[in-house]
């Protein structure tokens, strides 16, 4: 089903660029937030309060679409109204309970139900399937993405260019996984392992999400599968010590405005994806990788930062694909359904087919 009507509900950094990204690729945008942007965009905006659901459900009434780039905690009524509306809805939460409720609207749904359709959870998983799919049997698919400052500073090597807010629900909620064909939860911020990407040396550790819906999809055709967050060496532990030891883990707002304060957002910063899997192809054991170090790039005359560009360009890939029918148009998105190459050939998911540098 063809649409090109859609609201974008969130106009900070990732919200605006998916939106100016969608009218680009043809889509009638309306950006919606508390405050006009004082700027001139090009798209239409309203200030609205979309947590007034008489408000949003005449928004929506206007609409064929919409994508939500606001915190996860809003995700759940704002798809209850979409699903009222019989709109599509998309959004990019790393909430496994958000999602599971989607889940259970989308069995009765006269649109698409498309969470997760970020980064990680979203674009990671989409590579992973793809790398599994050309083995005859797969034993593993390892999946670590880290966003990061290219010139880390102090013990933390972090900065917070992402939702302070989703990032500590990652930090504490249990992870999803497949271990000796078993699924299974494992707690937060630990599993500890060493990699490089590009010669830089990465540490990586288990935190939830970011699997999405591959458990349930991969039960019985994977052995082992996993999802871990990528920082610079030493991270793991003093954030283990800071929500465990010092109990920062019972107060997750001051937690989240205390790493913020302490680690500001910066301009220069760098996604990393670290994406593998094993398996036997022709009788002989075989290892497959997508490996690559994404940095800020120009998007209609602004310098876009790595992870601002990379979230809102695997969301809007995914909406151009549904619009265009090759994705279903009813029901409950699966990331790890989507074909990589499609994605890759969309104009927005071209972004992403960068090579790394020999």
């Amino acid at each position: 089903m063809s649409f090109e009507r859609i609201a974008v509900l969130g106009l900070g950094k990732v919200g605006r660029l998916a939106a100016t990204l969608l009218h680009e690729s043809g889509f009638k945008v309306t950006g919606v937030d508390m405050q006009l942007p004082r700027d001139v965009t090009p798209f239409i905006c309203e200030a609205r309060d979309v947590s007034d659901v008489a408000v949003t459900g005449e928004l929506f009434s206007r609409v064929d679409a919409v994508l939500s780039c606001l915190p996860f905690h809003l995700n759940s009524q704002l798809a209850r109204i979409a699903h009222s509306a019989g709109i599509h809805y998309f959004d990019l939460t790393e909430d496994v309970e958000t999602t599971n409720g989607i889940i259970e609207l989308s069995r009765t749904s006269r649109g698409l139900m498309a969470p997760q359709c970020g980064l990680a959870p979203g674009f990671v998983g989409i590579v992973g399937a793809s790398l599994a799919d050309a083995f005859e049997r797969c034993r593993s698919i390892r999946m670590r993405v880290g966003a990061l400052p290219q010139h880390p500073t102090g013990l933390l090597g972090y900065a917070f260019n992402w939702s302070p807010e989703g990032v500590v629900n990652e930090y504490l909620n249990d992870c999803e996984v497949i271990e000796g064909g078993v699924r299974k939860l494992v707690s937060p911020m630990e599993w500890l392992e060493t990699l490089y990407v590009n010669g830089v040396k990465l540490e990586a550790f288990t935190t939830s999400g970011g699997l999405g819906t591959m458990c349930s999809t991969m039960l019985g055709r994977v052995d082992n599968l996993d999802y871990k967050t990528m920082r610079y060496p030493g991270h793991m532990e003093l954030m283990n010590f800071f929500f465990h030891e010092l109990l920062m883990r019972d107060r997750p707002k001051l937690a989240g405005e205390i790493l913020t304060e302490a680690k500001p957002p910066v301009d220069d910063d760098v996604v990393y994806v670290h994406v593998s899997a094993e398996g036997m192809t022709n009788g002989s054991l075989r290892r497959r990788e997508f490996v690559r170090a994404y940095y800020p790039i120009e998007i209609s005359g602004e310098r876009r930062t790595a992870i601002s560009w990379t979230t809102s360009a695997s969301v809007v890939a995914l909406i151009e694909l549904v619009r265009d029918g090759h994705l279903p148009s009813t029901g409950f998105l699966h990331q790890e359904h989507i074909s990589l190459d499609m994605f890759l050939k969309t104009r927005t998911g071209s972004l992403f087919d960068q090579k790394m540098p020999a």
